[in-house]
């Protein structure tokens, strides 16, 4: 067992989910006794064994089709949940009996935030959310500012890219980034801004530096640009809580707080998942 725990735990620090199955029960002819134990990455079997064979061939299916609904779904998964197979009619084996299993799914979603711009507001909200577990990617075409980022210490969550066209990462994005917008200024957040719209016009999170008059005018223009109004509700613009100062570190942390919000917020819509079925 302490392969057990210490892989277990390693998976999990690596926030690479995997699937636990033990049996805990058995009647007739097992392949196992009860209390075996299995664990299943997306990649297969990684560690142990509850029963080999075609048992295990269709443990290991289920777990794999298990881990592989996670990108799509986007939701936790209950603790642990049973299934029982009659080793003949559901699995098609020779021998008689039954075998029952608990699957436990674990699952660490990653929390995935990327920030175009790595001005001063930038550069401090990249380091406030670089102490929270996410993953924090910054974007921003000067590389004389990409470079102030911190490079160590609890900011090596950050990557740090210098592109050309901030605009093109867009393609890139996953439905479940949250997406943080202070470039430059209008002229640069626009083309970002649209073809974040265009692509998710549902966004999970979608923020934008900028006073109240600012936030008119690009509500203006991404109209203007074809955007339905449905989809500019969802731009948050002035971006962050209603609280503190101008200053960049006050600003972080309404930004992050607002990140919060929305994360939790999100966790508490998300449903439970069926079990697998018995056949």
């Amino acid at each position: 067992m302490k392969d057990f725990w210490s892989i277990a735990s390693a998976l999990d620090e690596s926030a690479v989910p995997f699937v636990v199955i033990t049996m805990i029960a058995s009647r007739g002819h097992a392949p196992q006794d009860p209390g075996a134990k299995a664990i299943v990455t997306e990649n297969g079997l990684r560690w142990g064994t509850v029963g080999g064979g075609k048992v295990e061939a269709r443990v290991i299916e289920d777990s794999k089709k298990l881990l592989s609904e996670l990108p799509n779904r986007g939701v936790e998964r209950p603790p642990a949940f049973a299934v029982t197979w009659n080793l003949q009619t559901d699995i098609g084996m020779t021998c008689g009996g039954e075998v029952t299993y608990v699957f436990e799914v674990h699952h660490r979603e990653s929390w995935n935030i990327v920030v175009f711009g790595a001005g001063h507001v930038a550069q401090a909200v990249s380091r406030t959310l670089s102490t929270l577990d996410c993953s924090v990617t910054v974007i921003d075409p000067r590389p004389e500012w990409i470079e102030k980022l911190p490079q160590s210490g609890a900011a090596i969550r950050i990557k740090a890219l210098c592109l050309p066209e901030p605009a093109q990462y867009v393609e890139k994005l996953d439905p479940r980034t949250f997406v943080v917008v202070m470039t430059q200024g209008h002229g640069s957040d626009m083309p970002i801004l649209t073809a974040i719209l265009k692509k998710f016009p549902d966004p999970i999170y979608l923020g934008s530096i900028g006073s109240d008059v600012k936030a008119i005018k690009i509500r203006a223009d991404l109209k203007a640009a074809g955007i339905p109004e449905a989809s500019i509700s969802q731009l948050r613009c002035p971006i962050g809580l209603p609280l503190g100062s101008n200053d960049p570190s006050e600003i972080a942390i309404s930004v992050a707080a607002e990140l919060l919000q929305v994360r939790d917020q999100r966790k508490k819509k998300q449903s439970p998942h069926e079990a697998p079925s018995k056949t």
